[in-house]
């Protein structure tokens, strides 16, 4: 199956929504310097309506609005948190996991990076797959073919992570039960 970016965003809000069932207000963390950003919000807004799902939007264009972002979360009492892909958040996931668990939300995460620092879930294209790919059409360039020829594909292969360790330390089934409550 091929998602788009938008595609991707929903898929990632009806995990997230699995794994916080119970939890009325879903937030998602954005970063406004992401050209897609907009579109990617107006398809997670649409898809939380569509299960019944109050979206709270907040944005974090550097590392200093991090706290404050995470400070509308609480304050907002959302049940869980879908983080958005920005290299900005990727080279500062270890302290958006750390916000995540200081303040006990469920948090799901676009790469497979933020599981591996201690983030409770992620879903998004295949890294692996993605540079075998890179392989094929690298290796079609050098048999002659031109560049501009070559189709753009989407990713085809997504990996769902589940950080097992994060998810025993923080009680999940409990935790999602006291999401169902904020």
């Amino acid at each position: 199956m091929v998602f788009t970016q938008t595609d991707l965003a929903a898929k990632q809000l009806g995990l997230l929504h699995e794994l916080a069932p119970k939890a009325a207000i879903i937030a998602v963390l954005g970063d406004p310097n992401q050209p897609e950003l907009e579109l990617e919000l107006r398809d997670i807004e649409a898809a939380g309506r569509a299960i019944g799902r109050q979206i709270l939007i907040v944005k974090a264009a550097s590392e200093r609005e991090f706290n404050a972002a995470f400070g509308t979360v609480v304050q907002a009492h959302a049940g869980a948190l879908l983080v958005r892909g920005s290299p900005l958040f990727l080279t500062r996931r270890r302290q958006l996991v750390a916000l995540a668990v200081r303040h006990a939300l469920l948090a799901s995460y676009t790469s497979r990076d933020y599981a591996e620092v201690g983030g409770l879930m992620s879903y998004g294209p295949s890294i692996t797959d993605a540079y075998r790919r890179v392989g094929i059409y690298v290796g079609r360039i050098l048999k002659g073919a031109k560049p501009a020829d070559l189709p753009v594909e989407m990713a085809t292969k997504f990996d769902l992570v589940i950080n097992l360790a994060t998810a025993k330390a923080i009680d999940l089934d409990n935790s999602a039960d006291a999401a169902g409550a904020r």
